[in-house]
């Protein structure tokens, strides 16, 4: 990910060993991280059993917020793809109970319906 990307507010697919061992506090003993987006410090998680927003706050980044989204929580999803002008796609989220979705930017380089096609995988269990 380059530094414009994190300026921008993209986000990259990162290696999902590496997330294991930052998060092995938080997971589940049978949990299994399967796939994992940075967004310059805060992470977008998916597991075999929820979806976990990290948001590391201060300018240290010492105190971090853990959103915990079982999947059923979940009811509807949108993504928009990266135009010629447009240079990211967006993934909608909405949880039940909640008028706003929760929005994250991708960088055009990454592929959004992967990342559509792993949310739908568990939401439509």
């Amino acid at each position: 990910m380059s530094i414009f990307d994190g300026i921008m507010g993209n986000v990259s697919e990162i290696e999902v060993s590496k997330v294991e061992k930052e998060m092995k506090d938080l997971l589940a003993l049978t949990e299994k991280v399967e796939h994992a987006y940075k967004l310059i410090r805060d992470l977008l998680i998916f597991t075999d059993k929820r979806l976990i927003l990290v948001d590391k706050q201060g300018v240290t980044g010492k105190k971090v917020e853990y959103h915990s989204i079982p999947y059923k929580s979940i009811v509807h999803f949108s993504i928009e793809t990266a135009g010629t002008f447009d240079l990211e796609a967006e993934l909608n989220i909405w949880l039940s109970g909640s008028s706003v979705p929760i929005q994250k930017k991708f960088n055009k380089s990454l592929n959004v319906y992967k990342v559509q096609s792993v949310l739908a995988e568990y939401v439509l269990k």
